[in-house]
């Protein structure tokens, strides 16, 4: 689900800017969040005018749909407050380091995942 946004590397001794990564990926967490709010509104629409959904001719229900809008809702909601949680520990000066293990979690991980709370390797060890 994450995605990442495009940001130039910092110069030689710089810190990258991790409030940017938290920042941009909150807008586009929103931003897909507003397409998905757009969506259920259709569909609630659709099932007023519509009672028989489980003889739809398109072969896709209603229910079929709204299910898979309200499963990216809830994850999108998900993301929105890890997300706070992030922009937290950025203030509190915890942020970019694992909560297992205290090492530092690498930029590149940081900039694909602003909300990370765990490095690599103690990620794949939990699962």
């Amino acid at each position: 689900m994450t995605t990442g946004a495009a940001f130039p590397a910092p110069a030689e001794g710089e810190r990258p800017d991790y409030a940017a990564f938290i920042s941009a990926r909150r807008d586009e967490i929103t931003a897909r969040l507003n397409l998905v709010d757009s969506q259920l509104i259709g569909i609630r629409g659709a099932r007023a005018e519509w009672t028989d959904d489980e003889h739809d001719p398109e072969g896709s229900t209603l229910i079929t749909e709204w299910s898979r809008a309200e499963g990216l809702r809830g994850e999108y909601l998900a993301e929105l407050i890890e997300l706070e949680h992030a922009r937290e520990r950025l203030e509190a000066g915890t942020y970019g380091r694992c909560a297992r293990c205290g090492e530092r979690i690498v930029e590149g991980r940081l900039r694909r995942v602003p909300a990370a709370k765990m490095c690599v390797p103690c990620l794949g060890a939990s699962r």
